[in-house]
Parts: structure tokens; C-alpha cells; sequence
């Protein structure tokens, strides 16, 4: 894969509802590195939507704080935060300014870097199956991509120059499912997860790590 064939997506994409900019960002590359240092690429596989101050599982649905005052804008930027004291969760902010609203990455299909990925998962890639454990699962894919909230919250998901980023390369997607979001306590029935059915790497209901 060429740097050059992959197009940044423009800040007007995120400008929009969680639940259209979660189901297009189905297909779509997560980018380690500027566009002339890349370092890994992976295809987006899995994400769920949170909708602000509509949302009881959303961050943002108690109101502005010094934690999520990423979510509040401007849309296209990495907010970052650690669950459970020990996984990261990348999202990215959706909607106009002042008005929060989030995409969580939920899994991810590596395509460049695996290498990169298993020494910082610990994983030993023996067979096509070791890839799986990789970024299959919301904490498994931000440590597969280095990805921590000192380093990466509030990077410009929308710049090329930026050391993360979100690309398209021309794929096109088929088989997308939308089910209820998983692995959160308050309004789980709704269907905000977004994901490629029967891509090997979409997480399992309690996968985190």
C-alpha cells in the first residue's frame, strides 16, 4: 500500500450524528504516523456510536468536564480515556462544535505493521490465527497501535500530518450489522454498534483486552 493512495477524511465527515460517521467509518484505516513516517494501517471492523447529552452511556451526558472536553469539539479529534485502570478506548468527536457526540473503535483489521502490533501486545504471531489477538477488542487495538491518553488525546484525526489519522483507500464495504452496543451497563439496548459481519476480528461481547 502506497501513502499516496491514502486520502485523509476531511473534518466534515465527523461534522455530522454519531450514527451516520459510525457506519461510514466501517472500511475506513486507522493510520499510526504522518503520512510520510507511517508505521502501521489497520481497517476499521467495529464501532459504536454515543450520542451526548441524549445518551446515558455517553460521557459527555452529565456535561462538559476537564475528562471529556474532547467530545465537545472540534469534530475529528482522538478522545482518549482509560478503563478499568489498565485499557485505553480511542473514539472520535462527531458533530459541530459545543455539541458532543462520539465514535467509539471497538476493533480493527491490521493490514501494515503487525510486527509493531505483536511486540506490544506480547503476542507471538505463530499463524494467521495469533493476528486476531492483536486488535480484536477496544483495549487489544490501542495497545496494538500505542495509543495512550498523555500521548494521543485530542490529535487531529483529520490531518494527513498528524501521528494518528483515519484514511480511505477506496474500499467499500458489504455485510454491515447493526446491533445493540455491548460491554456497558446503561442503555445497551440501543442499536448503536456498527460492525462487518463475519469479519474474524470483530470483538466478542466481553472482550476488552
Amino acid at each position: 500500500m502506497q501513502n499516496s493512495e491514502l486520502h485523509v477524511l476531511p473534518r466534515s465527515f465527523f461534522d455530522r450524528d454519531p450514527r451516520k460517521v459510525a457506519a461510514g467509518l466501517l472500511g475506513k484505516l486507522l493510520v499510526r504516523g504522518p503520512r510520510d513516517r507511517v508505521s502501521i494501517t489497520a481497517r476499521v471492523v467495529e464501532v459504536e456510536a454515543y450520542l451526548g447529552f441524549t445518551d446515558p452511556a455517553a460521557h459527555a451526558f452529565n456535561g462538559r468536564t476537564a475528562r471529556n472536553a474532547v467530545l465537545f469539539g472540534p469534530p475529528g479529534r482522538a478522545y482518549v480515556y482509560l478503563i478499568y485502570g489498565n485499557h485505553y478506548c480511542l473514539n472520535v468527536s462527531c458533530q459541530p462544535t459545543g455539541t458532543p457526540g462520539g465514535v467509539l473503535f471497538r476493533a480493527v483489521e491490521p493490514l501494515t505493521g503487525e510486527a509493531t502490533m505483536a511486540r506490544r501486545r506480547g503476542v507471538v504471531l505463530a499463524g494467521p490465527q495469533d493476528l486476531i489477538q492483536l486488535t480484536s477488542g477496544p483495549g487489544r487495538l490501542t495497545q496494538a497501535f500505542g495509543i495512550t491518553r498523555k500521548q494521543d488525546n485530542g490529535c487531529d484525526l483529520a490531518s494527513a500530518s498528524s501521528r494518528l489519522w483515519i484514511a480511505d483507500d477506496g474500499f467499500r464495504v458489504s455485510n454491515v450489522r447493526r446491533t445493540p452496543r455491548i460491554g456497558i451497563r446503561q442503555a445497551k439496548e440501543r442499536p448503536l454498534r456498527f460492525l462487518i459481519a463475519g469479519n474474524p476480528f470483530v470483538s466478542g461481547p466481553k472482550r476488552l483486552n
